[in-house]
């Protein structure tokens, strides 16, 4: 879980928000300098007695998932903040981790990597989980034992050399669920610890982890 001692000046954004918003985001974040990115559906785990009785503590969200340079994420976020609210309650959140290179990409072009830029503290971390479809919720399980608030869930396609099977002849790629977690750094690693025993990710095709530097959030609360 160290940090590469060398990165770009690029960044990743990423944006929950509530269904029906996400164009909305990246039509703002466009103006503000970020020129693109990509939506996906996904849902949120509210753990609330009430919620549950009430069979809404599942809410669907939107992902939306932009790069940028470092000073103009930096600039959009704070004018998305102010337009989305993220930093009240339910109103979303936003989160950027670094990247290292981005190809395909005219707008955020970067074929070089520099010193690291000044050492800000590491408060959270982003973890992802991708396991087999219908896992997800054991995963969510598992985080909120270890003292997670929740994540957000995603549908994928894997394609690993484990995943594969054959109906009639021909392979097919089982369906994934992506989790993703913020977690406070000192959490991390028994929210993770959590997630492998449960999950049994030491196993080879049960899943993968990988976690996250973050560098900035918006709109999370303790």
């Amino acid at each position: 879980m160290s940090s590469h001692s060398e990165i770009t000046d690029l960044e990743r954004v990423c944006i929950i928000v509530n269904l029906g918003l996400g164009s909305k985001v990246m039509q703002a974040a466009k103006k503000y300098g970020i020129s693109g990115g990509t939506v996906v559906l996904g849902k949120g785990t509210i753990k609330s007695r009430l919620l549950e009785l009430l069979a809404l503590s599942d809410v669907r969200k939107e992902i939306v998932f932009m790069v940028g340079h470092k000073k103009t994420v930096d600039q959009a976020l704070e004018q998305l903040d102010m337009k989305f609210k993220f930093h009240k309650p339910n109103h979303g959140i936003a989160f950027t981790t670094s990247v290292c290179q981005v190809i395909g990409s005219s707008s955020c072009k970067s074929d070089y990597i520099k010193e690291e830029r000044g050492v800000d503290p590491i408060m959270y971390h982003a973890i992802t989980v991708i396991v087999e479809k219908g896992n997800a919720e054991y995963v969510i399980d598992a985080a909120t034992e270890a003292g997670s608030k929740g994540g957000t869930i995603m549908n994928a396609r894997g394609s690993g050399i484990h995943e594969t099977s054959k109906l009639f002849s021909m392979e097919i790629e089982p369906e994934k669920e992506v989790v993703m977690i913020l977690s406070e750094k000192d959490s991390t690693e028994p929210i993770v610890s959590a997630i492998k025993k449960k999950l049994k990710i030491d196993e080879p095709g049960n899943g993968i982890i990988f976690i996250q530097d973050v560098n900035k959030t918006y709109g999370l609360y303790k």
